[in-house]
């Protein structure tokens, strides 16, 4: 099958023009309206994550609910959650839709980029950049993958050209602002916003992957693309301070609370099916597989495995908080010091995420394997996300610390 391709004259319409009203108070977003999107996304939730494709509808539904705007400050027209709000929001969708969830992550990841990248459109314009994704509810997708260095900017006139490609371009397609990341000639490196509709940009549907089937990241192609210069998030030759570069760690704890979000949604998944569905083994000598001791013992070893994941995501946030609270003031040692605590729940909920998804199975039975109860897919989505960025550098980096005291040098991964 030939992938769709994505390009400006048949791009989805354009979000709704104008203001979008008032900004519901904050607790109503969190409250009811998360309840209202998460019961929305779980009707089709099994359906959707078997056939894949572009989920359009349920993305209109994240527009509606005003989630959108969730870390933009109330003086630009935003919600103004705050860090552990956004991990709340991206934990509770992942535990039924790991795919949008880590959609509506990747848009408030660009958007914490806007306000900690140095470049001119950060000091100048960061703050209309930001009104005017609160008040057109506007969806930003993500072009910036630091591993794809195909993309190449070249001066042109007071600005930049763009030619190129990159892959993993998560949330891209249906999009309205695109973060971008390019080469320059002389082997410079900037960041920079573009509008999805800008002529020459052309967004393919080519994400076929077998998990996480709905987070529209496949590649974004640029041809003589125009970035203005208060485009630039970060200028070629001036490199990112202790604060800039928390960005990596923003994207790397999405990681860890999606996984996490997928093995509290398999346990749970799990279960609910052994205490309704499954049969005991005839060899238990107990009636109901709940009590069987073996299952028991089983689903303990599991829940271990879910709560370390919890407890050293959570501590991982706060390091993380602490860190965007310090503002300019936060020193390299400080920010590596957040990039360790990044790396343990990493790697904890990375475990927990495929673990969890895998072994669910030995307990819940062979009928369980059902394309009916959709269980298969938390460890695809799983198994496709912790394969973002290898696992076992950030245990290197935490066997390193714990050797030597040295703390990673900030990355686009670490």
């Amino acid at each position: 099958m030939t992938a769709p391709v994505l390009r400006r004259a048949d791009a989805p319409a354009s979000p709704p023009s104008g203001p979008a009203g008032a900004a519901p108070p904050l607790a109503e977003v969190l409250g009811p309206g998360l309840d209202r999107l998460a019961a929305q996304l779980d009707e089709t939730a099994i359906r959707r994550d078997r056939e894949g494709g572009h989920a359009a509808a349920e993305r209109e539904l994240i527009r509606a609910s005003g989630l959108l705007a969730l870390t933009i400050p109330t003086a630009l027209g935003g919600l103004g959650g705050d860090i552990v709000d956004f991990y709340g929001v991206v934990r509770r969708l992942a535990r039924i839709d790991s795919a949008l969830a880590h959609v509506l992550a990747f848009h408030h990841l660009q958007l914490y980029g806007v306000s900690l990248y140095g470049g001119p459109a950060a000091i100048a314009h960061g703050a209309r950049h930001l009104r005017e994704t609160a008040e057109q509810r506007l969806f930003w997708g993500n072009a910036l993958n630091p591993a794809d260095t195909r993309l190449l900017a070249a001066r042109e006139g007071g600005g930049w050209r763009l030619d190129g490609a990159k892959s993993f371009c998560s949330g891209a397609l249906g999009s309205d602002r695109l973060t971008i990341s390019a080469t320059t000639e002389d082997g410079g490196f900037l960041i920079g916003i573009v509008p999805t509709r800008r002529e020459g940009v052309t967004v393919e549907g080519d994400w076929d992957a077998f998990g996480q089937r709905q987070t529209d990241s496949g590649t974004v192609r640029f041809d003589r693309v125009r970035l203005d210069g208060d485009e630039l998030l970060q200028v070629p030759g001036v490199g990112p301070t202790p604060r800039a570069t928390l960005r990596a760690q923003i994207a790397q704890l999405i990681m860890s609370h999606l996984y996490l979000g997928l093995a509290e949604g398999a346990f749970d998944a799990a279960r609910r099916y052994t205490a309704t569905r499954a049969r005991a083994w005839a060899a238990s000598g107990v009636a109901h597989a709940v009590d069987d001791p073996l299952v028991q013992h089983r689903y303990g070893d599991l829940w271990l495995k879910v709560r370390a994941a919890q407890s050293v995501t959570a501590e991982a946030v706060v390091r993380l908080r602490d860190a965007l609270d310090r503002g300019e003031a936060l020193t390299a040692p400080e920010r590596g010091e957040v990039a360790i605590a990044g790396a343990e729940a990493k790697v904890l909920a990375h475990r927990a995420s495929v673990e969890v998804g895998s072994q669910l199975f030995e307990l819940t039975g062979a009928r369980s394997t059902s394309a009916e109860f959709g269980l298969d897919r938390y460890w695809r989505n799983a198994r496709v996300h912790t394969l973002h960025d290898p696992v076992d550098y950030k245990l290197r980096d935490l066997g390193r610390f714990q050797l030597d005291g040295r703390v990673p040098e900030p990355t686009g991964y670490a």
